[in-house]
């Protein structure tokens, strides 16, 4: 590795805090458990703030901790406003805040806009019958004259996406489980509440939000089929599988109530938003949703959480759908995440799994737009493979064994590898610990300069002192075979990052070479080498 780093004066100390920022996911339910119960809560991730600020992140993005049932793991909503007891209460919450804070770091917590638990008390009331004053804030249908659901949408974790309720003598829409009613967005009173519930957090101290699933947050009210999808090349496990989800979801009038949310947003200082937009062709929704200065100020698709293979050409295609122009909304990254496979299992070779994930991180932290490391990335932990009996993800179960469970991304964080339980609990974990981890736990990989959790600080620290780094264009120059380079340049600075995605030793440098200095490297990278998964970054000098 290459110790040589420039600081430069920058203009990059005049952003916003979240333009270039590297953010860490925590999933509260497997990050630390300070009662024994086996669940993760907000006490244990309190207790671990200063590891988390020790990886120099620039916020901690929390998974749901809200009163829920669990039968989506906080996903569905019982409560936007209340912690869940699993969890803590809400002045653990506080205290979580306040200690985040005085740290340096923000928060940013979840906001599920699009459904709720079916034991919300909203749901509750509007279930009732067709003319309470909720009776609008859902989506309900009559049924078609032979008794079956109103069209053909099916909900993504299997099914159809409508369940009838006798109390209404209707069917309730989900775009997820039953136990997930869809929420009627189009409805005014329904954004204002929502906007209540943001304004509760954005009041207790929270530095923004990332909004799960926003494309689903609005259908088209004809309740218009979809149409089938042509055949392809995946894998259809779900009958949602089998249609273009066109009616039920991408509604247009869908950023005209994200504007009301920026609006909200404005209204307090220095907060941020980013969105999750899912499905196969993200790209018009995310832009829609950021677009201007007047959306979200970032989003986040699929591009990496799903791909069997990292190469060249798919860098480069996520990264050219977002140019530096005016309009187009701040990109953010994400390799995987609570819902996604880890990505050194999916793309990692067996025979040289630790240098391909030191490449993977370089590039990571090298990609114009906010670096979302999902808890774990930074110790290089692998997916793990929960048996059946084990399982607790409802679309694994339910899709057994084509769909791949998210459980196996979703296990405990290993702290102590000599510890029950490697230090996440002394009591049951909820999900078993990955039988590899424990070989690289915080506590081994702190003792190790060459771990990946010791290179995943030093690329942090690098990209956070680098101008072109957090705020500088990006221009690809080569994607080929297995060879990727792009430029990076501030008004400051100029840097070139080059990449040997592949096993075959390359030959590369860059044009002019004496005009330029080798100022970062992994894996036995040199001026003018790449050998196997290396990758340099050079700065112009003259």
């Amino acid at each position: 590795m290459s110790e040589m780093q420039i600081t430069l004066p920058t203009a990059a100390a005049d952003r916003p805090w979240w333009r270039g920022a590297t953010i860490y996911q925590v999933y509260p339910r497997s990050f630390a458990d300070s009662n024994g119960d086996g669940i993760g809560d907000l006490p244990g991730i309190t207790g671990k703030l200063g590891y988390i600020a020790s990886l120099g992140v620039d916020a901690l993005w929390l998974s749901p901790f809200f009163t829920s049932p669990m039968k989506d793991f906080g996903y569905d909503v019982a409560d936007y406003c209340g912690v869940d007891p699993i969890f803590g209460t809400l002045d653990d919450f506080d205290a979580l805040v306040e200690k985040a804070h005085s740290l340096g770091l923000k928060i940013l917590i979840d906001q599920v806009y699009s459904h709720t638990s079916d034991l919300h008390a909203w749901f509750a009331e509007s279930r009732k019958n067709r003319n309470n004053a909720k009776a609008d804030w859902y989506v309900w249908s009559d049924p078609k004259p032979d008794g079956t659901p109103p069209n053909n949408w099916q909900s993504v974790f299997g099914g159809p996406a409508w369940t009838w309720d006798a109390r209404r003598g209707q069917y309730y829409m989900h775009n997820f489980l039953s136990s997930q009613p869809q929420m009627n967005v189009h409805n005014p009173e329904v954004q204002q509440a929502l906007l209540g519930v943001a304004k509760f957090w954005l009041d207790r101290g929270v530095d923004g939000f990332r909004v799960d699933a926003i494309n689903f947050a609005m259908h088209d009210p004809e309740l218009t089929d979809n149409p089938p999808a042509p055949p392809g090349n995946g894998q259809r496990t779900r009958p949602f599988d089998f249609q273009l989800k066109i009616h039920n979801q991408s509604h247009p009038d869908i950023p005209a109530f994200v504007a009301r949310i920026r609006k909200l947003m404005d209204s307090y200082h220095d907060r941020f938003t980013v969105a999750e937009v899912g499905g196969p062709n993200p790209d018009r929704e995310m832009k829609a949703f950021t677009a201007g200065d007047t959306h979200f100020n970032s989003a986040y698709g699929f591009n990496f959480l799903y791909a069997d293979q990292l190469t060249p050409v798919l860098v480069r295609e996520a990264l050219e759908a977002w140019p530096d122009e005016d309009g187009i909304g701040w990109p953010s990254w994400a390799l995987s995440n609570h819902d996604a496979p880890r990505w050194i299992s999916r793309w990692g070779p067996e025979d040289a799994r630790d240098a391909y994930a030191r490449m993977v991180m370089m590039l990571f932290m090298s990609l114009r737009g906010n670096a979302i490391i999902w808890q774990g990335e930074e110790l290089g932990l692998t997916q793990v493979d929960i048996p059946f009996e084990k399982l607790q993800d409802p679309e694994a179960i339910a899709n057994w064994p084509l769909t791949l469970s998210r459980d196996g991304t979703r296990t405990p964080m290993p702290w102590e590898a000599g510890a029950t339980n490697c230090g996440f609990t002394a009591g049951e974990p909820w999900l078993p610990i990955g039988p590899d981890h424990a070989a690289v736990a915080v506590d081994v990989s702190e003792a190790n300069p060459n771990s990946m959790l010791a290179l995943t600080r030093e690329l942090i620290a690098f990209r956070n002192n680098n101008d072109a780094m957090l705020v500088g264009d990006l221009n690809i120059l080569e994607a080929r075979g297995d060879l990727l380079v792009f430029e990076r340049r501030s008004a400051q600075q100029h840097l070139v990052c080059a990449f040997n995605m592949g096993a075959t030793p390359l030959k590369w440098q860059p044009a002019q070479p004496d005009r330029w200095r080798m100022i970062k490297s992994v894996n036995d990278a040199t001026a003018a080498s790449l050998p196997s998964y290396a990758a340099q970054i050079s700065q112009k000098i003259a």
